[in-house]
């Protein structure tokens, strides 16, 4: 007679139901191709749920629970530990390459160092009640409404709300608790108490001295990107401190979701998918613009939208315009919690994972829709070649910078064509000596100033009157004017503007 599933079985079962849509999600921005990412996160919830099994046990020997973090953001960390396994096992060619960067830096170190070092939004989640940790992190990077957050946690529809809010105040205590246990040099510790208050009000200006010293010390932004509750960045800071590169790719591509109202799922035949039969799982989001918002609510540059920073850059008070300003970053990358947890795509990606100069292998459907429009300063005087609207082109190219800061910049190339395409490649001038140094969507090279952006293999195929896309990080210095002579496929396109 066959065993009778038990109580934990039950619940691991009920687990992967929930969880394994967005452990898949997150490993598949961590590889090189859609096999892989599955393999990745089959491996990574069996290591996940293996830990979860020991905590347990020891909580029932002990009599004490060691704080953990919630279901998935608990197994989103355990994609990131197998990804460092497959590169110390010589498997690293299946990993993304900026990934196997990061793993081999001091960025990922970061997450297995002391304690006391780690990012301050996995300190403050961990430190939480597992049941308070699991509202918070739905509602916010899961993007979940609140009352399919409240079936899910068996809470009040009616209460979720004011539930939510109360744990917004808890994660923002507990992690000025950890930022103020964190080793300070004496500058930081002196801003401390200025920090804590000018996070608190909604309407405060920043004085410009700690403006100025939030743009050169990655630990106190990163405070002000956990404290600030105000202004819509508690989810970037989350997903960037807790999951650390692609964190906001993934954040991202799970609002996509949300919004697409994919969250619910939809049943597929699992054994064409690799995944036992009966699993509800979720289709992915494709790559085209993940960066695109991750970038406005990027946690280490976010005191542009987590602080305020007023005009005149004087006394901190309740009210008053204010004028955003970015971190800067120490490297010509996205700014982000990259120079803390090495978000690369920060990342993103998410921001859908950054494709590289490898032709991706994956086959998730491309999202092609055009970002909204930039109000960033970027140089426009000068259009690019093909008159905007040339009645005579099949083409119409439309560029738009998404974000922009001291020495770099994140960059979207829509292509709307009138003739169906088996393939596609799109070719671009720059005028002021930028260079592309990272593409999602396509695989590029660039000569001097000429880039050629090639198709991915699941993306190449294009119907008539159809539109797609790739994105791009790219520096500059000096000015950062539009590019010029775009083509597809070697014929001229005209140039909305």
């Amino acid at each position: 007679m066959p065993d009778l599933p038990t109580p934990q079985d039950a619940a691991e079962a009920a687990l992967f139901s929930e969880c394994w849509d967005a452990v898949l999600s997150y490993a598949d921005l961590c590889t090189s191709g859609s096999a892989a990412g599955r393999h990745l996160a089959t491996e990574a919830f069996t290591h996940g749920i293996h830990e979860a099994r020991i905590a347990e046990a020891q909580a029932r020997t002990t009599g004490r629970r060691t704080p953990r973090l919630p279901g998935i953001p608990l197994l989103l960390t355990s994609v990131r530990t197998s990804a460092a396994a497959w590169e110390t096992e010589g498997k690293g060619q299946w990993l993304d390459p900026e990934l196997r960067l990061w793993l081999n830096s001091e960025k990922a170190a970061r997450y297995t160092g002391p304690p006391l070092l780690r990012p301050l939004a996995l300190r403050g989640l961990r430190d939480m009640q597992e049941p308070d940790a699991a509202l918070l992190w739905l509602a916010e990077v899961e993007a979940l409404p609140l009352p399919d957050v409240a079936r899910r946690l068996g809470l009040d529809p009616a209460a979720v709300a004011t539930e939510l809010a109360q744990v917004r105040a808890l994660f923002r205590d507990r992690c000025q608790r950890n930022h103020l246990d964190t080793p300070m040099d004496v500058e930081c510790r002196s801003y401390s108490r200025l920090l804590d208050a000018v996070t608190r009000a909604p309407g405060a200006e920043t004085p410009e001295d700690l403006s100025r010293h939030l743009a050169v010390c990655v630990q106190c932004a990163e405070a002000a990107a956990c404290l600030r509750l105000h202004g819509g960045g508690t989810p970037a800071a989350l997903a960037s401190g807790v999951i650390g590169w692609g964190g906001l790719a993934y954040l991202e591509r799970r609002r996509r979701a949300a919004e697409s109202g994919l969250s619910g799922g939809r049943a597929h035949a699992g054994t064409d998918r690799g995944i036992a039969p009966g699993i509800v799982t979720r289709p992915r989001i494709g790559k085209t613009g993940i960066l695109a918002a991750a970038v406005i609510v990027s946690a280490l540059a976010l005191t542009v939208s987590l602080m305020q920073l007023g005009d005149s850059g004087g006394q901190a008070s309740a009210s008053g315009d204010s004028s955003d300003r970015p971190v800067a970053g120490a490297t010509p990358s996205l700014p982000s919690l990259g120079t803390v947890s090495g978000n690369a795509a920060v990342g993103t990606s998410s921001t859908s994972r950054p494709s590289h100069t490898h032709n991706s292998t994956k086959n998730d459907d491309s999202d092609t829709e055009p970002q909204g429009k930039s109000t960033l300063p970027v140089d426009v005087s000068s259009a690019a070649s093909g008159s905007a609207e040339d009645p005579r082109s099949t083409c119409r190219v439309k560029y738009e910078v998404v974000n922009q800061w001291p020495d770099g910049f994140q960059a979207t190339v829509t292509v709307t064509t009138t003739e169906a395409l088996d393939d596609w490649s799109i070719g671009w001038t720059f005028r002021d000596g930028q260079h592309v140094t990272q593409m999602w969507d396509g695989a590029f090279t660039q000569n001097g100033s000429k880039v050629t952006a090639r198709a991915n293999d699941y993306n190449k195929k294009v119907a008539a009157n159809g539109s797609f896309a790739v994105g791009f990080l790219s520096s500059w210095s000096g000015s950062n004017s539009q590019p010029r002579d775009f083509t597809v496929n070697g014929d001229s396109c005209s140039t909305a503007r």
